[in-house]
This record gives structure tokens, C-alpha cells and sequence, in this order.
């Protein structure tokens, strides 16, 4: 296999966050030896969850076996996602904003036809439905854990207490039609073709608020390896909490 020299696009903050971590977790368990040191095996995971660099690319890179790359990855996003915000206490920081923009979005992973809890009817693909708030400006302030894309946005968000814990902290929410029905402080789009004049106004500056929330969408498949995910249904909800705990800290 030929190997090439290749880079990441992401600040050295990232860098020292994840070896920070790693040679606490090191410390913590005893380790005494490895092959690579924390800082060089912050890298294999960095280029993995930003650049999609599959085991076996990864393992020409760094001159490790197969089974260690899969443990130093592990490692690294199990570390990365104990630091991750809940949604109680991202709510300190969304209660300072003027509003939140709340959306969801698909994580595409690699299922067969017959896993039907992660197939969606509306993009005609398996997925997993994650569900996003973003700032007036479009910035990730906190994403929710990972539910089969079968789950209709709305009761992924009650299920996750979006929706109760905007209201009773009072803060405004613009979401798309989707959220129909959701009450508390969620604005949503009227519905229908034949709408009055004054209800297209409506809808029109709505859209031109909410589109700004397509920035953050655009930030997580930033991380390559969202964009089709092979990996267990079961990890994807900690690969997202490390990847808005790397986005943070390069922010």
C-alpha cells in the first residue's frame, strides 16, 4: 500500500484537548507502555472522525495493527463524549441567546432493507435522527443524542425535553413544520397552499430566520465520518457528543 503525508483541518486546541484527555485516561487506568504516545494517538482519531479515514488507512499511516487502531479510536471518542453538555446545562448558554433555531437532521448509516427502524420514507435511506440547536447566528450550541430516523422530528424532541425546557426557561424557538403541534414557545410555519397574504409574509421571514440553522447542519457533516456511518447504531450517540465536544473546543 502506498502512504502519503496528509493533513486535518482543524486547530490545535483539538490537538491538545483529545491528548489531554487520553494521557488522563492513561494515568487513570495504570497504563505503562504503548506504541503511541497520547499526542500520536490523538491523531488516528482526529482524522478518522474529521477526514472519514477508514481502520485500514489509518493503520498504513501509523504503522499500527488493525485491532489497535480500533482501540485507540474507542478510547478517544469515549473520552471526548464523557465531556459532552447535556441538555440541562447547555441550557445556561441558550438562555443568554434572543432565540434558538431547532432542526433535525439524518446521519446516513450502512443498514439492509430489512432494519426498518432506521429507514426514513422521507429521504428513501437508513439513518439516524439527531436533533440540533443552533444560536441567531447558526452556531451548534448542542446536539441530542442519536434515534432511529423512523422517529418523527417532533417526538424526538419531546422525548429528548426540547421542547419543556425552552418553554420553562422561556426562550423562543423557530423550527420548520415538521414541529407542527409542539406548543410552549416553538414558532413554526403555517401550513397549507392556499394561505392569505399576510400568513406567506409570515412564512417567508420565518424561512429567512430558520435557514440560518442550516449552518450548523453543514458544521456536523463537516466531520466526514457522519456522512455515512458504519459503525454500531449504539456508538453513533457518543461520536456525536465527540465530535460537538471537538467542534467547542475549535471554535
Amino acid at each position: 500500500m502506498l502512504v502519503y503525508p496528509s493533513s486535518i483541518d482543524l486547530s490545535s486546541r483539538t490537538l491538545r484537548l483529545l491528548t489531554g484527555q487520553l494521557a488522563a485516561r492513561q494515568v487513570e487506568i495504570g497504563t505503562r507502555w504503548r506504541r503511541l504516545t497520547a499526542g500520536r494517538q490523538a491523531l488516528p482519531a482526529l482524522a478518522h472522525l474529521r477526514c472519514g479515514d477508514t481502520y485500514a488507512q489509518i493503520e498504513a499511516g501509523f504503522g499500527i495493527g488493525i485491532a489497535t487502531v480500533y482501540r485507540y479510536i474507542r478510547e478517544a471518542i469515549d473520552a471526548l463524549a464523557v465531556l459532552a453538555p447535556s441538555l440541562a446545562e447547555a441550557m445556561r448558554t441558550i438562555r443568554e441567546k434572543a432565540f434558538v433555531i431547532l432542526d433535525g437532521t439524518l446521519l446516513p448509516i450502512d443498514r439492509i432493507a430489512a432494519d426498518n427502524p432506521y429507514y426514513s420514507g422521507k429521504h428513501k435511506r437508513h439513518g439516524m435522527n439527531v436533533q440540533v440547536l443552533t444560536d441567531p447566528f447558526g452556531r451548534l450550541l448542542w446536539a441530542s443524542p442519536a434515534l432511529p430516523e423512523s422517529t418523527h422530528d417532533l417526538t424526538a424532541a419531546r422525548r429528548h425535553g426540547i421542547i419543556d425546557m425552552l418553554t420553562v426557561a422561556g426562550v423562543k424557538c423557530w423550527a420548520d413544520k415538521a414541529y407542527q403541534g409542539a406548543g410552549g414557545t416553538i414558532r413554526v410555519p403555517f401550513r397549507g397552499r392556499r394561505l392569505k397574504r399576510w400568513k406567506r409574509r409570515h412564512n417567508t421571514s420565518h424561512a429567512k430566520i430558520r435557514c440560518v440553522g442550516e449552518q450548523a447542519m453543514a458544521t456536523l457533516k463537516g466531520w466526514r465520518l457522519l456522512r455515512k456511518l458504519r459503525c454500531s447504531t449504539n456508538r453513533i450517540t457518543d461520536i456525536v457528543k465527540a465530535v460537538l465536544v471537538l467542534h467547542h473546543a475549535s471554535a
